[in-house]
């Protein structure tokens, strides 16, 4: 049977990555049914809806949905369609591992960071109001149901994959009740598991010492907005968001996304870089269980890195999307991904 994906392709340079995404992905060998919809500016000419009604039908249907960027109007326009299809399916937890590809030049080599943010509460839910003209209020609400949901989840993962330390990030200091309510759900949670060490570090200076040092951390669990900052420097460390995969999971639901922005002046040029959506399709082929597609895509993807023939302008080389998911797709001859794990450190 194949796998049932719903697919938005988004705006700008979306559809493009995304279509040499699904390339790649169908050159694994798997069989995929693809449901695409539109979703945000796009969406809302064609149905006078930001988030089609179909949409949501069919990730309730297909409960796996793979998705491009899509632009958000910043101070006016509809709201955050992120934040919106989070909300809608309980996607609790963004799940976003920052980890270097051969051969990218960073100031890092070797990071291997996992990020775990709280997806559905916290100041960057975007509840706000105005109060009178000139006065704006915005809520940062905070239940012990969803801290103590995403610690949980935090420290399970640690426990499958063999990490061994987790810091709880946070500003209690100041915010003593809401932050003050995540460490004591984090810290009651980590009483369960005694084989992982546990730690908090307070936000602004986490930001310090990662920057010093990001080889101190291994995971990094924190609430809603201070993960959307943190998650998005630590992608500089490894070449910028443009290598960096990201998933938003629940208990019945899972959306990957690019984390990039949708660069309109690249749009339409075959010029942008697929990677991180590629990267994206790993973890989803992962969440479905084909760990051995998955292998093959990151194999692959690290062989045309260290090869650096067909490489996209970003990152040094002069190929196009379709070329660069082109020379992909020839490293997952099976004569080429031996070869790749043969030489892989």
């Amino acid at each position: 049977m194949p796998h049932q994906i719903t697919l938005i392709p988004g705006d700008g340079i979306g559809p493009e990555v995304m279509q040499a995404a699904v390339r790649v992905l169908e050159a694994t060998g798997l069989k995929f049914a693809w449901e695409t919809y539109a979703a945000g500016a796009e969406a809302y000419e064609k149905y006078q809806e930001y988030i089609p009604s179909a949409l949501i039908d069919s990730i309730g249907r297909t409960r796996v949905g793979l998705k491009g960027p899509i632009s958000t109007p910043i101070g006016h326009g509809f709201p955050s369609i992120n934040v919106a299809l989070r909300k809608r399916f309980e996607l609790y937890a963004n799940f976003r591992p920052i980890s270097n590809l051969s051969h990218i030049p960073t100031r890092y080599p070797q990071v291997d960071l996992i990020i775990i943010r709280e997806n559905t509460e916290g100041l960057y839910s975007g509840i706000e109001h105005e109060v009178v003209p000139g006065v704006v209020e915005s809520l940062k609400i905070m239940t012990e149901k969803a801290c103590t949901r995403i610690s949980r989840f935090a420290f399970e993962y640690a426990r499958k994959n063999q990490r061994k330390k987790i810091h709880a990030i946070h500003k209690a200091n100041i915010m003593k009740l809401s932050d003050g309510l995540f460490l004591r759900c984090a810290r009651e949670v980590a009483k369960g598991y005694p084989e992982i060490t546990y730690g908090e570090h307070i936000v602004d200076n986490t930001c310090m010492q990662l920057v010093m040092n990001p080889y101190q951390y291994d995971m990094l669990l924190m609430e809603n907005l201070y993960g959307d900052i943190i998650s998005d420097l630590c992608a500089a460390f490894v070449g910028g968001l443009g290598m960096v995969p990201s998933a938003n999971l629940g208990d019945h639901c899972a959306i990957f996304e690019a984390v990039h922005g949708t660069a309109p002046d690249l749009a339409g040029k075959d010029l942008a870089n697929p990677t991180a959506v590629i990267r994206c399709a790993e973890l989803m082929l992962h969440h479905l269980g084909e760990h051995g597609a998955a292998l093959k895509i990151q194999n692959a993807l690290e062989m045309v890195y260290r090869t650096r023939d067909k490489l996209t302008r970003d990152v040094g080389g002069k190929a196009g999307t379709s070329e660069f998911a082109d020379s992909i797709i020839a490293a997952m001859e099976p004569e080429a991904v031996a070869a790749a794990q043969n030489r892989r450190p």
